[in-house]
């Protein structure tokens, strides 16, 4: 799938780090799950994150989505350097910049589907514009369950409201983590259409964590991360050319392992 055919130059960048690291442990014990990242992820774009299980690639999102803080180095969201921001803040930018899908749903049991869709609002003690909830109900195809609760959803449904909270509050940056990993594959295949027209049709930014080279296959860019560090990048990828590059990585894995 093609993206954007917007020139970069004029895109801007949504986020970015610089020369990130994470440590967890000390001395002996220590672990750098992040050793020394630099990267812009573009407005406008669609960008997943890949690597082997432990490369970093959640801990990368984590210290780009203010979930998380890095050891030394520097995050940057929507022109805003994370590290100078105190906890009230950092509360604030996560609420109103910054969207997010997890793996799990998230959602809170005892509300509707339309409810949970506006939360994050209410929350923030802000109105919804009403034209952007219809626009986004309608693209996720959620109308006839907004007076649904969760535990009358599907999975596919539950993660599609889910989306629809991440984009309700106009965010600069959606964050999905693994965000169809608990789906099957029709449910995972309207989840990322969605997420790609969020792209194409309203300009959103979503950066994805995933493991999957079909849902990979959905975005503009993929990233490859190994031992906390890019390795490598596709650009306009397609489920073949991610799957040989993730042989690769697993291949010189190995080697460095044996």
């Amino acid at each position: 799938m093609t993206g954007h055919a917007t020139g970069e130059a004029t895109r801007g960048v949504a986020a970015s780090a610089r020369d990130l690291v994470k440590t967890y442990g000390a001395q002996e014990a220590e672990v750098r799950a992040l050793d020394g990242v630099t990267v812009d992820l573009m407005s406008g774009e669609f960008t997943a994150i890949m690597g082997p299980s432990g490369s970093g690639k959640s801990t990368l999102m984590h210290c780009l989505a203010a979930l998380d803080t890095p050891t030394s180095g520097e995050a940057v969201v929507a022109g805003t350097s994370l590290g100078s921001l105190k906890d009230k803040a950092l509360t604030t930018l996560r609420r109103d910049r910054i969207g997010f899908v997890f793996q799990a749903f998230n959602l809170v049991p005892t509300l509707t589907a339309r409810e949970n869709i506006l939360l994050p609002l209410d929350l923030a003690g802000r109105k919804a514009d009403q034209e952007w909830f219809d626009a986004v109900i309608d693209a996720v195809g959620l109308r006839p369950r907004l007076g649904h609760r969760p535990s009358e959803m599907s999975g596919g449904q539950q993660q599609r409201v889910a989306c629809a909270r991440a984009l309700v509050s106009r965010p600069s940056i959606v964050f999905a983590d693994e965000p169809t990993g608990n789906l099957d594959s029709t449910s995972s295949a309207e989840v990322l259409g969605f997420l790609r027209r969020s792209v194409d049709e309203f300009g959103q930014t979503v950066v994805m964590v995933t493991h999957d080279p079909v849902a990979a296959s959905y975005t503009d860019r993929v990233l490859f991360l190994a031992d906390g560090r890019i390795v490598d990048e596709l650009r306009d990828p397609d489920r073949d050319a991610i799957l040989e590059r993730m042989g690769r990585l697993h291949d010189a894995s190995a080697r460095k392992a044996g």
